[in-house]
Order: structure tokens, then C-alpha cells, then sequence
């Protein structure tokens, strides 16, 4: 697996957590790959930023906790599924699968930076 750096936030009024891959600008198209999951991809359809919408009912954490800056996005995708798991900390609190619609080809991890 690929380690990349991640910039993160969370907006506790609007619940949302996002994170875009450290020194990468723009985005080509965003995709719900999920309910209320969001990737935003770069010129070659390489994933290179998430947003998760209403995230403390989405992730099942509370907002105090995602305020954490130490976030961790692990995203695996084969020709059928998109593998999306969140990390705070050394923490797993969300793990999902999602079927691949996009031609998604990737294999990392998005450390947050802090």
C-alpha cells in the first residue's frame, strides 16, 4: 500500500469530515460512492479527496471525536469494490465496501497530517 499525506478538517456545524491528499489542487468529478461518502478525483480518475456528509451518523462517532486531527482514510479498489475504511487515531471506526462502478484503481493510505 501506497502512504500518502492528508490534509483533514472536520465542520462540527455541518457535520461534515474531509480530507484532500497533501500538495494536490482541483478536482475533475465527485462521486457518492456511498451514502453520504464523496471521492473527488484528479484528471486520470485517481481518487484524490473525500468528503463524508452528516459524519457523525455516517462513521457512528460522535462529534467531539472527530474533531481529532489524526485521521487516517485506507481506500482499496479492485475491478468490483471500493474497500473505505476511517481511522482516528489508531482506531477503525468505519469500515465499508462499495461496488466499483467508477474504474477506481487504488491502493492506499491517506495519513492525516498533524
Amino acid at each position: 500500500m501506497e502512504n500518502k499525506k492528508l490534509m483533514s478538517s472536520y465542520n462540527e456545524k455541518n457535520d461534515t469530515l474531509s480530507g484532500k491528499i497533501f500538495g494536490k489542487n482541483g478536482c475533475i468529478a465527485d462521486y457518492e460512492i456511498g451514502d453520504e461518502i464523496f471521492l473527488s478525483t484528479d484528471e486520470n480518475n485517481i481518487p484524490i479527496s473525500f468528503q463524508i456528509n452528516h459524519a457523525s451518523k455516517t462513521l457512528g462517532f460522535t462529534k467531539e471525536a472527530l474533531k481529532n486531527p489524526n485521521v487516517r482514510i485506507a481506500i482499496c479498489c479492485d475491478d468490483l469494490k471500493i474497500y473505505f475504511d476511517v481511522f482516528l487515531s489508531t482506531q477503525m471506526i468505519f469500515s465499508s465496501q462499495f461496488r466499483n462502478n467508477y474504474s477506481f484503481k487504488l491502493n492506499e493510505i491517506w495519513n492525516g497530517v498533524y
